[in-house]
């Protein structure tokens, strides 16, 4: 308990008529001094009684209650601050300090612990100090202590303290890092054109000189075998990339972990490039006329990205009649140029309605078997013709159609149906959503999609494939198939167009002919196999896509090293997912055994890791205004001492904190200084004393 006393004034009048009076009296006294009067002084003190007896003083007493001096001690706890012997470092630190203020008389201690900041803003170190300043008396606040590796990203934002500030610093002398940087990433390529990616790989502090100036570089691109090579540091690198694939292109790069180095949570990136391309060159080769037809040249010249070479086949070189010469094409089926010198230019060979009439011999279908081998793509749309003795399927192309015809031609209405394949081929699956009404008086299969009905199918033998789509009888009507590096699709059907036409309320020709097309020119969302990873805030979507009935489990490896088992679910028909929330941002490596796939969270490296050598170059500046310190671990820990206000509060070995003295007054009582009537008997003995001088003289 400690006590309290002050004067206080409490006047009986106004203060101006207590300043008029003053005035009044100051110029008696003068008068008085100027006619020499004996008793001028005690006249001038019987006023001055007066005077303060009007002031009413009185003496106000407290009894305080003492509130003892608050340290903060903010502790980095960021991800940076984790890295080698940091996290003990650190421990240590709170442990000393923690003691260091259990000694200090009439002093708490308050610790705030920080973790990253949200959407990878780093370490807002600045910001948890403010907050906790906030929460507390700043009259009582004795100093702030910051154990940190002084990678602090708000140092705008640092408060103005009434107290000192300090910083215990993490890390050792002689802390290397190497990290590497995509400086400049283009979000789409064009197929087959190469672009240009800059990379640098940057080495921070004191780098051996057995790792100084080269590096190992990997790379990757859709999970393919990674490449090394030697690469300089610390100086742009220029990497030409060249895409074959259409859709998203997924590129690993990653540097060799060398001895020593902090973390190689910064040695990898991940580059996301979007292949489109340019123009999509199709060859589209007629047969005899059919309805079909224009459908098929409407719907791939409808496309502003598709370069359309169409070739009708009319009228073969034996043929003779009357034909007008004006009536003929211009110039001859020019077989050899594209068969042959320009085929392996199409990105897609369409052959409609198409029967051997002579014209392409053998040698010439050998070498599109070789074109489909080779990467090439090519779609047969049959009519009865292919069921005939002049097919194509009697050809060496023939020999990679995933079916084979039995010479009948089915004359019925069907309507096409989706097999339990294809209800897991990403081709066909869901295409029922894209169910249209029926028509009034249509005859649509109400217990099926709600598609219009087809009325010519060319049985086919299964031989190889997968059968997505199925006739009457279940027979084949969609086949696909891989061959070599190539794929084949085979629509045992010219009925196709009616859907187009909307008969009895059509159907998804247009979805599933670009899905067809996106397929055979193998886009990555169309891939049967696939494992694929996207990350939405801190939530990373496994999909598996599989043929199969079931996915086996998925090995997530998170940026620190450890695995984490995924049971997948399925969502749908061929699609098995599975949702995780993960801890931290960086890059995560998943496998299930056959695929790999990788998925960044936020960015490859987080802004924790831009910088990772700890230092107190950065908070220096904001700890020199207080007076502070910012001293390095390593070098010892330091004593904590009790200095005045505006003093240094440092010096070798120690760091100071200013005792503040706050109090909290638990009572308050005031008392007149004098009572009235002892007021009242001072200055009438002045002024009886003034009289006697004056009458003595």
């Amino acid at each position: 308990m400690i006590l309290g006393e002050s004067l206080i004034l409490d006047p009986l009048l106004p203060w101006p008529v207590l300043y008029l009076a003053s005035a009044l009296a100051l110029g008696a006294l003068m008068v008085a001094v100027w006619r020499r009067l004996g008793g001028w002084w005690l006249r001038g003190l019987t006023a001055l009684v007066l005077l303060a007896a009007l002031a009413n003083p009185s003496l106000q007493s407290e009894e305080r209650s003492s509130l003892p001096d608050i340290v903060l001690l903010v502790v980095d706890e960021s991800a940076s601050n984790r890295i080698s012997d940091r996290p003990a470092q650190t421990e240590a630190a709170v442990a000393h300090v923690s003691e260091r203020v259990e000694t200090l008389a009439n002093t708490e201690l308050r610790v705030v612990r920080l973790g990253d900041g949200a959407d990878n803003r780093g370490t807002l170190m600045m910001g948890a100090l403010q907050a906790a300043l906030s929460e507390e008396p700043r009259d009582r606040i004795a100093g702030a202590i910051l154990v940190t590796d002084g990678q602090i990203h708000d140092l705008e934002l640092a408060p103005d303290l009434p107290a000192p500030l300090h910083a215990l610093v993490t890390g050792v002398d002689g802390d290397w890092d190497r990290r590497l940087i995509v400086r400049n990433a283009p979000a789409f390529a064009i197929l087959g054109e190469p672009v240009t990616l800059t990379l640098m790989i940057e080495d921070q502090g004191p780098v051996p000189p057995e790792f100084a100036g080269q590096a190992r570089l990997s790379f990757s691109l859709n999970g393919e075998p990674a490449r090394t090579v030697s690469v300089p540091t610390d100086q742009p690198l220029e990497l030409p990339v060249t895409l074959e694939r259409g859709g998203m292109n997924v590129l690993q790069f990653e540097i060799a972990h060398s001895e020593g180095e902090l973390t190689d949570r910064n040695n990898s990136a991940v580059v996301q490039i979007n292949g489109v391309r340019d123009r999509l060159s199709v060859l589209l080769v007629s047969g005899e006329s059919h309805p079909g037809q224009r459908t098929w040249r409407n719907l791939l010249k409808s496309d502003s990205g598709v370069d359309l070479v169409h070739f009708t086949i009319l009228r073969p070189p034996d043929k003779q009649d009357a034909a007008p010469v004006s009536e003929l094409s211009l110039i001859a089926f020019p077989t050899h140029e594209l068969f042959v010198e320009k085929i392996d230019e199409f990105d897609l060979i369409i052959f409609d309605r198409y029967r051997r009439r002579g014209i392409l011999p053998m040698a010439y279908f050998e070498n599109l078997r070789r074109y489909v081998e080779q990467g090439g793509a090519i779609l047969v749309a049959a009519g009865p013709e292919l069921a005939s003795v002049d097919s194509i399927w009697r050809s060496p192309l023939g020999d990679i159609f995933p079916g084979r015809p039995t010479s009948r031609v089915l004359e019925e209405g069907f309507t096409p149906r989706i097999t339990d394949l294809g209800n897991r081929h990403p081709v066909t699956a869901g295409l029922e959503a894209h169910a249209p009404a029926l028509q009034p008086g249509g005859e649509g299969d109400m217990d099926g999609p709600g598609w219009g009905r087809w009325f010519r199918l060319i049985e086919m033998e299964a031989r190889q494939g997968q059968t997505v789509m199925s006739g009457p009888g279940d027979r084949p009507l969609l086949m696909l198939d891989r061959v070599g590096e190539g794929r084949l699709a085979l629509l045992a059907s010219d009925h196709a167009w009616l859907w187009d036409r909307g008969y009895e309320g059509g159907g998804p020709q247009l979805e599933l002919l670009r899905r067809l097309a996106h397929w055979m020119m193998r886009e990555p969302e169309l891939e049967e196999e696939a494992l694929t990873a996207t990350a939405e805030g801190q939530r990373i979507t496994v999909t598996r896509r599989t043929l199969e009935d079931s996915a086996g489990e998925v090995t997530l490896t998170t940026p620190e090293g450890e695995s984490v088992t995924l049971e997948l679910t399925e969502s749908e028909p061929g699609r098995f997912t599975a949702r995780w929330d993960a801890p931290d941002i960086g890059l995560y490596r998943l496998s299930d055994g056959d695929l790999d796939t990788v998925v960044a969270l936020g960015p490859s490296a987080p802004r924790e890791f831009e910088n990772t050598i700890a230092t107190t170059g950065l908070v220096q500046p904001y700890i020199s205004a207080t007076r502070g310190a910012a001293l390095r671990i390593e070098d010892g820990l330091p004593d904590l001492r009790q200095v005045r206000e505006g003093r240094a509060a440092s010096g070798r070995g120690w760091i100071g904190l200013t005792p503040r003295e706050a109090y909290l007054t638990t009572d308050l009582s005031i008392a007149p200084l004098l009572p009235a009537w002892l007021w009242l008997m001072l200055a009438a003995a002045l002024a009886l004393g003034a009289w006697l001088r004056e009458g003595r003289q």
